[in-house]
């Protein structure tokens, strides 16, 4: 399996003295001159963020390389999802003038706020950008646009390493820009500090603790855990079992973390923070995470959940809503309905699951219809968009997922364009793309064992460029069946291999067709394996990925 997906022993056992220099990366020079002036000089600064897990996560671990590095006076401003929309508002000029701020620092926005930027500087603020997001060809006019995914990246790459002896120097400058490309707005704040580190501003050592928090807002924005995120990420999850915040112990203390795993990040505490900018306000999701006392953070965590708990039964309520009715034979799917704003991208993106289509899922706004899209295969949401252009608003986004708005007026021919294109493109086989494909096909359930999981565990933590391996169980008998949970939507199987060797698997919120399997069904099941401990004993048990039978 390790040589099938080209892994080495660099892969296998990073070490963190190999993370990338962050001067790697654009305009960190201008960055951190400027950040040591206003140590100097005892400036107020703004950090000014996003609403999403990797927006606050972000906005932390800035905040605290600042203070670290000897800014007393720092300020968070994250935007209202509802109100102020992605990116920066006019509302940070306001603030920044009003509470005398003259440094606004961004994490995980700014790179295309060019009139926010310029109206900060006009009032005499500095800005210093820092993000991961896709830049257009002129930047905003900003002190320092630290963003590697800038389109003259490599010449800041090249100017690094001008001097250096490096044996295959153009190689480690693609490497290099590859890997910088894929951090998030957490790691590009968390290369930030390792810089104040480098200029002693920060102890040398203190910088690691920040790596949980940069770890949790790598795997929930679904960056590639390859090369420096590898580095970021593995050790992050070793300081993240002994963290130092109260608010994610609570935090993880509610939500039932017993192992902790990239699982356990995405599938438990990122919902959770997230839970914060979907429902309500993500500052709840920040003051847990900066909170310093033990009470205060429980009262926090609990909100989470609560908050958590809602955006669940909203999602759910709404696809079964939309299962009732049908969703028709169009092969984009776009439905509306009166629905939480904060959860429709979430509700397209289990239409894209359950029904293997691209979706739009749409909720009334101030007299609009304001919502999420989310893709796959060859269909471009952003193309799409721009072939619409003349059926809504405005909209945008990428490949994979976007944003939109339209009138009421205009859904009847939004939804007629938008089918027409993608029939326009003439696409063959793309549900090939939402299929599993295995890594190994497996005969015989006694090769899964406490072994195997060990050897597994070392290549933790799994995302995106690193996922969880699958194991293919060819011809298998279905023993038993359970359906699990408050409205019977888990699927608990015993499977039998042809040996009489079994192996208990899981899907939470399975598909309605899984539902129907019987004792003596035989099926071809794709599965990902976990380690059970129940009462002291340590047993192999198997997630279902997907199933198929004639």
């Amino acid at each position: 399996m390790v040589a099938a997906r080209g892994l080495d022993e660099a892969f296998l056992s990073p070490k963190y003295e190999e993370c990338l220099d962050p001067y790697l990366l654009p305009q960190m020079r201008e960055a951190v001159e400027r950040i040591k002036f206003a140590v100097k000089n005892h400036e107020k600064c703004l950090i000014y963020g996003d609403y999403d897990v990797d927006g606050v996560t972000a906005s932390t671990v800035l905040y605290d390389a600042l203070r670290l590095a000897g800014i007393d006076d720092i300020e968070i401003m994250l935007p209202n999802r509802f109100v102020d929309g992605y990116g920066m508002s006019i509302k940070v000029v306001q603030r920044a003038i009003s509470d005398g701020v003259k440094l606004v620092l961004t994490v995980d926005c700014g790179s295309r706020n060019h009139d926010i930027v310029a109206e900060l500087r006009k009032n005499g603020v500095d800005v210093v950008v820092t993000d991961h997001h896709e830049c257009e060809e002129t930047l905003p006019d900003a002190l320092a646009v630290v963003n590697p995914k800038r389109k003259d990246a490599e010449k800041y790459v090249k100017m690094a390493l001008e001097g250096s002896n490096l044996a295959s120097k153009e190689f480690m400058i693609k490497k290099a820009v590859g890997e910088l490309r894929e951090l998030a707005g957490a790691g590009v704040a968390f290369k930030i500090a390792q810089a104040l580190m480098q200029e002693g501003l920060i102890p040398e050592g203190q910088e690691k603790w920040l790596l949980d928090l940069a770890t949790i807002g790598t795997i929930c924005d679904s960056m590639a855990l390859r090369g420096e995120n590898r580095r970021i990420c593995k050790y992050g999850m070793l300081v993240l079992e002994k963290t130092r915040r109260p608010g994610l112990k609570e935090l993880m203390m509610r939500a039932g973390v017993k192992k902790l795993s990239s699982d356990a990040i995405g599938y438990q505490i990122g919902p959770r923070l997230n839970a914060a900018g979907r429902m309500d306000t993500a500052e709840k999701a920040l003051n847990l995470l900066m909170s310093k006392r033990r009470a205060e953070a429980a009262l926090l965590a609990t909100e989470l959940e609560n908050l958590n708990d809602q955006r669940k039964h909203q999602q759910n309520s709404a696809v079964k809503e939309i299962a009732a009715r049908g969703v028709g034979e169009n092969p984009v799917i776009i439905e509306q309905g009166d629905w939480h704003e904060g959860v429709l991208g979430i509700i397209a993106g289990r239409l894209v699951e359950e029904y293997h289509r691209p979706a739009f899922v749409l909720g009334v706004n101030s007299g609009e219809l304001k919502g999420s899209g989310r893709s796959f295969g060859d269909f471009s949401l952003a193309e799409a968009l721009e072939a619409c252009r003349g059926q809504i608003i405005g909209g945008g986004g990428h490949a994979a997922a976007c944003g939109l708005r339209l009138k009421m007026e205009q859904l009847d021919g939004f939804r007629a364009a938008v089918n027409d294109y993608y029939r326009s493109l003439n696409l063959k086989n793309q549900e090939r793309y939402l299929e599993a494909r295995e890594d190994v096909s497996v005969g015989n359930f006694e090769d899964f064992s406490l072994e195997l999981m060990d050897e597994i565990r070392l290549l933790e933590p799994f995302g995106e460029g690193n996922m969880m391996p699958i194991f293919r169980l060819p011809e298998v008998r279905v023993m038993e069946v359970a359906r699990l949970g408050a409205g019977k939507q888990h699927l608990r199987l015993l499977l039998w291999d042809q040996f009489d060797h079994g192996l208990k698997v899981m899907r939470f919120s399975a598909p309605e067709d899984y539902l129907r399997l019987c004792p003596g069904d035989v099926v071809d099941a794709w599965v990902t394996l976990e380690e059970n401990v129940f009462r002291g004993i340590r047993s192999v048990e198997g997630r279902i990925v997907r199933l198929a039978w004639n």
